[in-house]
């Protein structure tokens, strides 16, 4: 419940503090009193937009403070939020608005805890609901119709559309992977059939060891030049182990050198090592004559052999320049291109598994939504009784009402469209609300509406404002008793033109406009007065005050008559509240 309101230099306010009461509390002034600024107040505190207008002029700075009591709702939300009550009964909610070089800030608290905007919304929740004839706009609103139901419907109903939530965005997920995979389709067949003659090409290359070509390409040396490596090589074993010239070789110089030092260390002994290094040198050079010898009687021409190794090492410089430049690079691509195939080669199953998790998903989506669909139509039952019951005191007692839903694509808040259709008159029939009713019956049915809501839950306090504007007479009646049989379960605020409705108030606040004289600059410096517009709110405590109020409501000034009228709402509005 709002107990206390504190406004600084917010709209035509200069400073103002209203103390609200349990029950019905109505304000009432002439059009343009300023009435609805107050209600500005306070979905201001709450969070809601404000501009650079909201703060008065000649001023940086509004201030909007509300005090509540708390609820068991309120109580929990503060300790998510880790945030004391206060009196461990009482939250205070505030917002500053400050406005420099036409930058428009604001800053909210809750019980002086600085919190966001987001925070202030998921709070407001539990504290007010502001109901007036623009929500004509939101009742046509099928979106918004669907969330009135769906809170109608409880916890059972608003856990199911958690569960359609959850399994849309996991049909999201896995269908924007399955467009994205079937868009990526046409690319991916395209490098599939590249890479597939590519691994073909480099698998018939039967690609081995990395230095094939070096190993190739001097094979392919020797067999260009075997008559010169013959010639060669029988040089080297003439000139090391045996000379057909009878001339002196490599060997036998070492072998006299052998003889020489055999002499010598004869003479020193230290000599003896240089000994054994001549006869290994002998022993090396023998060793190399016979080896090049048998190389160069082992060598032979091979032509067949020699065309076999160009042509291999044409090959490989082929796969060399495609995927090279080096063999071995060539090697590694080829090892990436078969892990890239793989790799496209899963897609394929990918794709198939896809399409495979879209189906099964989409289906268990489709039969969540049934689930929802059929949650709400029961409690759109519900609602059609409870409306109908809640209109006919409203001067209504022929009127229907129906829930329409409609099947359509699936979202995160089910697959229905959901309408209020109405018919006012008997004969006539159903049609949208919104296209039909007029602007009294909308009054009506939004107030209908909220006390069919305040059944199952609903905030602390609950503001109409002009909810009765374009009706009169009975019908006025009928909104004031409804406005006070909801104020018995919880707090309502009420702005109103109707002496019927101000009539049944627990608090009655007279709205009205003053023009004082406010000195500008200081008396010092010889500050002049200028006249400046407030808005002031009396609370009409006093019988007699509240009677002249009814008056001017009723009749527009203080006449005798109008006087009487008013006396007998008040005895009227007393006789109600007693029974």
């Amino acid at each position: 419940m709002l107990s206390l309101l504190r406004i600084e230099n917010f709209a035509l306010v200069d400073q103002l503090e209203l103390e609200f009461g349990y029950g019905l509390n109505v304000l009432t002034g002439e059009t343009g009193a300023g009435k609805s600024i107050i209600l500005d107040a306070i979905d201001a505190a709450l969070g809601g937009k404000v501009s650079s207008r909201v703060i008065r002029t000649g001023t940086n700075r509004a201030l909007v403070e509300a005090n509540f009591s708390s609820t068991e709702a309120v109580a929990t939300w503060l300790s998510e939020q880790e945030i004391d009550l206060i009196d461990d009964n009482s939250i205070v909610v505030s917002r500053e608005i400050t406005v420099t070089s036409g930058n428009v800030r604001s800053r909210s608290r809750v019980n002086g805890v600085l919190v966001n905007r987001q925070l202030m919304s998921s709070l407001r929740e539990h504290l007010v609901e502001i109901t007036a004839q623009g929500q004509s706009v939101l009742v046509g609103q099928s979106n918004q119709v669907r969330n009135w139901l769906d809170i109608y419907g409880g916890e059972s109903l608003i856990q199911q559309r958690q569960v359609v939530a959850n399994i849309f965005d996991e049909y999201q997920e896995i269908h924007q992977a399955l467009e994205k995979r079937r868009t990526n389709e046409r690319e991916r067949l395209q490098q599939l059939d590249l890479l597939t003659y590519q691994a073909q090409e480099l698998k018939a290359a039967n690609l081995g060891e990395p230095d094939e070509l070096e190993q190739l390409q001097q094979e392919g040396e020797r067999l260009n030049h075997v008559v010169e490596l013959q010639q060669m090589s029988y040089k080297i074993y003439q000139a090391l182990y045996e000379n057909d010239s009878e001339g002196l070789t490599a060997t036998d110089l070492l072998s006299d050198s052998e003889v020489v030092l055999i002499d010598m260390v004869e003479y020193d002994s230290q000599l003896q090592s240089l000994l054994e290094a001549v006869r290994d040198a002998q022993a090396t050079v023998m060793e190399v004559g016979k080896q090049i010898n048998a190389y160069g009687e082992n060598l032979e021409a091979d032509p067949d052999r020699l065309e076999e190794v160009e042509e291999r090492v044409r090959e490989l410089k082929l796969i060399c320049r495609k995927y090279g430049p080096s063999l071995a690079d060539a090697i590694a691509h080829y090892e990436r291109v078969e892990g890239e195939l793989a790799e496209l080669n899963d897609n394929e199953q990918s794709i198939e598994n896809l399409e495979q998790q879209d189906k099964e998903c989409f289906s268990r989506l489709t039969d969540a939504c049934q689930q929802l669909t059929q949650l709400r139509r029961t409690t759109a039952a519900k609602l059609e009784a409870e409306l109908i019951r809640e209109l006919k005191p409203l001067a209504m007692d022929k009127v229907q009402f129906q829930v329409e839903i409609l099947p359509t694509s699936p979202t995160s808040a089910g697959a229905d469209k959901i309408t209020f259709m109405f018919s006012p008159n008997p004969g006539e029939p159903l049609q949208p609300l919104t296209q039909i009713a007029s602007g009294g019956e909308m009054s009506r049915f939004l107030l209908a509406l909220k006390a069919s809501f305040s059944q199952t839950d609903s905030p602390g306090t609950m503001v109409f404002d002009e909810i009765d504007v374009g009706v009169s007479g009975r019908v006025a009646q009928s909104i004031a008793e409804k406005l006070y049989q909801l104020s018995r379960e919880q707090q309502v605020l009420c702005v109103t033109h109707q002496p019927l409705v101000a009539a049944m108030a627990d608090r009655h606040f007279r709205v009205a406009k003053q023009v004082i004289n406010q000195v500008k600059g200081k008396k010092e410096n010889n500050g002049h007065a200028e006249e400046r517009t407030v808005v002031r709110v009396v609370a009409l405590d006093n019988l007699d005050k509240r009677r002249e109020e009814l008056a001017q409501l009723a009749g527009g000034k203080s006449a005798q008559d109008a006087i009487a009228f008013a006396e007998s709402l008040l005895n009227e509005a007393a006789n109600h509240r007693g029974s």
